[in-house]
């Protein structure tokens, strides 16, 4: 049963905006700005009157058609009046240019029109018109008109703007599950310290020297941090040995023990490989979701141990059958790893490592990707300073 204080909540609600029975939105819909486009001089003023009369304030008038775009782009009106018989320009193309323009599409536009023709008002709607007004103008058309434009433009705006916030908040809890699996994965190995977020900064760097624009770097810099998560599924004696693996423990640590025939099925043709098996577990983590950048991790988690001349894991693939995410982070991964303490090595110098990477390009790495790291060294010791491992 319904609570007696959500009712009275309701009915009790005082109305906003309520004038001549109609009840505006919250924003007040008699704040937006409307145009008026029309050669005759007359027919803007009349228009603007009635609609002031109303209590609306604020207009653009224009007489002149051939500036009505360029005037549209920079007022950014809510709704438009059109008058559709225009020299040089009429309203008919003008509205179809708004209506092939993305910022423009769902603007409302009233067409005025004089003309009785069918075939004119049914070229106008096919072209996306919203509403027809008949000159001489009638007030009592008018402003109904205009009003029910202006509201829906209203309600379709606060749309917007939830789906815009709804999306940030999404995208805030996405990153937020990233970098707990980054971590999760980054604490079943005691030597790779920072190692997920280094090798995440470097893919952005490899990326935006590659012509990737902001939110394609942005989405390769997280996912190329879950690039290690398959070793939650590897067990801790390999993981956490003080020491180099044996040849047994180093085929534990690449080929597939776990993953059933389930896996396989899902991938036709493959049954002959012996899948690695961290690679594979991070690409099944990932597998359920379909966002983006967790697709952009499945495809990492699962090739950045192919290498260029098709002798990696665990599918053999080679060049650009390897995904270009892929073989950006096995750059990112083997300098890291290389230029990094390990519980069996020391760190190289960077110039050993960079020598090891540049001569790796084109058996183990895409040339392209490694040309695109040395192109930007400065700003990968930047990045190895920023988030050095702690002694």
């Amino acid at each position: 049963m319904p609570s007696q204080t959500g009712f009275d909540q309701r009915v009790n609600a005082p109305s906003v905006g309520v004038k001549d029975g109609h009840s505006d939105r919250p924003t007040g819909i008699k704040s937006s700005k409307i145009m008026i486009v029309d050669d005759i001089s007359v027919n803007v003023r009349v228009a603007q009157a009635h609609l002031q009369s109303a209590g609306y304030s604020r207009f653009v008038t224009l007489n002149d058609s051939t500036e009505a775009l360029e005037r549209i782009a920079s007022e950014n009106p809510d709704v438009i009046l059109l008058d559709i018989m225009m020299p040089v320009v009429s309203g008919l193309e003008i509205l179809k240019a708004l209506r092939s323009d993305k910022q423009t599409e769902r603007l409302p536009v009233l067409i005025l029109t004089g003309a009785e023709s069918r075939e004119l008002k049914h070229e106008a709607l096919q072209l996306g018109a919203t509403d027809f007004l008949t000159k001489p103008i009638d007030i009592e058309e008018l402003l109904p008109r205009v009003r029910n434009s202006l509201m829906i433009k209203s309600y379709e705006d606060d749309l917007k703007s939830q789906v815009q916030q709804r999306t940030v908040e999404l995208e805030q809890s996405q990153l937020e599950l990233i970098h707990c699996l980054a971590r999760a994965a980054e604490s079943r190995d005691t030597d790779t310290g920072a190692h997920v977020i280094r090798v995440g900064k470097y893919a952005g760097i490899i990326g935006d020297e590659l012509g990737m624009d902001s939110g394609e770097v942005t989405r390769l810099m997280h996912a190329a941090t879950l690039h290690d998560v398959g070793k939650i599924g590897i067990s801790d004696e390999i993981l956490q040995k003080p020491g180099k693996l044996n040849d047994e423990e180093f085929a534990d640590m690449q080929r597939h023990c776990g993953i059933g025939r389930s896996m396989l099925d899902r991938m036709p043709g493959f049954e002959e490989f012996f899948v690695p098996e961290h690679t594979t577990y991070g690409e099944q983590i990932m597998r359920a979701c379909s966002s983006p950048t967790m697709q952009m991790a499945r495809a990492i988690a699962l090739t950045h141990h192919e290498r260029w001349d098709g002798s990696g894991y665990p599918l053999g693939l080679s060049g650009e059958s390897i995904p270009l995410e892929g073989r950006i982070t096995a750059v990112a991964d083997v300098f890291d790893a290389l230029s990094s303490r390990r519980s069996y090595k020391k760190p190289f110098s960077l110039d050993e490592s960079l020598a090891i990477i540049k001569q790796s390009g084109g058996t183990q790495f895409d040339p392209k990707v490694v040309e695109a790291f040395l192109n930007r060294v400065p700003d990968v010791v930047a990045v190895q300073i920023q988030h050095s491992d702690v002694a």
